[in-house]
């Protein structure tokens, strides 16, 4: 009796189904968080901060007077300033630039707003030290908003420099690669503002990309990130913090802060 085998798969099915099992090997091999990666410019203050550090409560009362802040960026859009003098705030940031490829487009309805309602405000710059020199994203930062005058009511600028929400939570960078890219931002703002900027990290980032170093600590204020009931263990070298984000789910804007004084240390840091 003959025996009958199976006619040997075409060519073509070979073709269709090695392509076939490239395409679900690599699509096994992205990154689960590929498709949710946001767009360049996007970032904020505070992005990444519940993500990796979660939160535990509000503010506990204490006895130093803190006095009420905000920090808004593009995505907020236009801002109810009056509403949020109505309600306390005092003194504001916003985001003026990142990289050296964004500016924010809501940047003069923001930084404007809050001063002609009478608050304290300033601006900050979102670092991604991956794209360029600390030195080139400083002048971009000062030449797009990041200035300061010593008008009584503009606070020197702020270098937020925290997770990457692109990529790599330490863009890459080796720990003394990172404190290098960040002296010289720092250093190339003083030299064309006469100012020195406010950090703004949380310390777990800071401990893991920078080594926990502490030598800014002397010259440069510290915003510390953190949405707990304290602001917990700061930075090396820091005794103290001058901000503090605390939420970012609090009324009219998201991201609340709490200055470490009364109004007159928020003056006294304007006037430098």
């Amino acid at each position: 009796m003959p025996v009958h085998r199976p006619n040997p798969l075409r060519p073509r099915r070979l073709f269709l189904a090695g392509l076939l099992l490239t395409a679900l090997t690599l699509a096994l091999a992205a990154p689960a968080d590929a498709a949710t990666t946001p767009a360049r410019g996007s970032a904020r203050m505070g992005m990444g901060v519940l993500a990796h550090d979660g939160q535990h409560g509000t503010p506990a009362p204490t006895a130093v007077t803190q006095t009420e802040g905000v920090d808004v960026s593009g995505h907020q859009g236009n801002v109810a300033w009056s509403t949020l003098w109505g309600s306390g705030v005092r003194w504001a940031y916003t985001k003026a630039t990142e990289g050296t490829y964004y500016t924010n487009p809501s940047f003069a309805q923001q930084y404007n707003g809050s001063y002609n309602v009478g608050m304290i405000r300033g601006a900050y710059h979102f670092a991604t030290p991956d794209t360029t020199s600390g030195a080139t994203q400083a002048n971009y930062f000062v030449d797009n908003g990041g200035g300061w005058s010593r008008d009584g009511k503009t606070l020197p600028g702020v270098l937020d420099i925290e997770w990457n929400p692109y990529g790599a939570a330490c863009y890459g960078k080796s720990q003394s690669a990172m404190v290098s890219w960040i002296a010289d931002f720092l250093n190339t703002y003083r030299s064309r503002t006469g100012r020195d900027a406010v950090i703004y990290t949380a310390t777990s980032w800071w401990t893991d990309c920078t080594g926990n170093y502490g030598g800014f600590a002397a010259n440069n204020p510290l915003w510390i990130a953190r949405y707990a009931s304290d602001p917990g263990t700061l930075p090396a070298g820091w005794g103290y913090y001058t901000m503090w984000q605390y939420t970012s789910s609090g009324p009219t804007v998201g991201d609340h802060d709490k200055f470490n004084g009364a109004l007159d240390r928020v003056q006294a840091l304007a006037n430098g």
